[in-house]
């Protein structure tokens, strides 16, 4: 018995730990670079050969599929998006499709991908870039920097620097109660955004690789039901950072 825990302890561990070099802060996980990287690859060569076949007539799937898209996001951005920014459609569609895409390959088989790479003498591999912690940060990172870049471009450093001393409460004995409230309000945006994608993923991940340790003759029944349960939740991920990307740089644009 104690050999078989630690048997599997051992092959859960083998599934969580990813492809990395470098010790502390300056440890690449190669594996998450490289599915983000090749997703986003895949995202940008389906669009673009959606928009070199598109046609003012009978329309194929692949562009049906662009334009059902296209057409979705476009609607979450007038609903949520108040000002008026060319970049912030594309940055959502973009967004969405880039995580959905890393949400989806938890649904591909738990040991396909790693048995390949072990095939090709690699020790350790992590196919869902979006259970990484690194790569969920990096993204709301991303989106954090794009806050505080409009806040200073649409409001001017002045009325920005005023707006955090001065708000929620507009008193100058209350200043460095604003600045706390502020200061955490902003550091909670992407804190909530990576830990938010990286806690659903990495959850359900796990729970792939447990029902993979069942025996074989349980694992269709326990598996199958969960892989098109976990199809909404990697919408609903995806859809979910999308629509607080919108929502946080409608905020950045709003002026006082």
């Amino acid at each position: 018995m104690a050999t078989e825990a630690h048997g599997s302890t051992a092959y859960i561990v083998h599934h969580l730990t990813p492809l990395s070099s470098g010790e502390g802060f300056w440890t690449l996980h190669f594996d998450t670079l490289f599915f983000s990287l090749f997703l986003g690859l895949v995202f940008l060569m389906a669009f673009r050969m959606a928009a070199i076949k598109a046609t003012t007539g009978v329309p194929g799937g692949l562009q049906n599929f662009a334009e059902m898209l296209v057409e979705f996001v476009d609607t979450q951005v007038k609903d949520s998006f108040h000002g008026r920014n060319p970049l912030i459609a594309p940055l959502a569609l973009s967004i969405f499709c880039w995580i959905w895409l890393m949400n989806f390959m938890d649904l591909l088989p738990v040991d396909l991908l790693p048995s390949l790479g072990k095939w090709m003498g690699l020790s350790y591999l992590r196919v869902v870039p979006s259970t990484d912690l690194n790569a969920t940060f990096g993204m709301s990172l991303s989106v954090f920097a794009l806050i505080i870049f409009y806040n200073l471009k649409v409001k001017g450093v002045f009325h920005f620097g005023k707006e955090l001393l001065f708000h929620p409460f507009d008193h100058i004995a209350l200043v460095p109660f604003n600045i706390l409230l502020n200061v955490v309000e902003y550091i909670a945006k992407p804190v909530s955004l990576a830990l938010r994608l990286f806690g659903n993923m990495y959850a359900g991940e796990l729970i792939f690789i447990l029902i993979a340790l069942l025996p074989c003759y349980i694992q269709p029944v326990l598996s199958f039901p969960w892989a098109v349960f976990h199809i909404l939740i990697i919408t609903l991920q995806a859809f979910i950072f999308m629509v607080l990307t919108i929502v946080y740089l409608s905020m950045a644009h709003e002026e006082h």
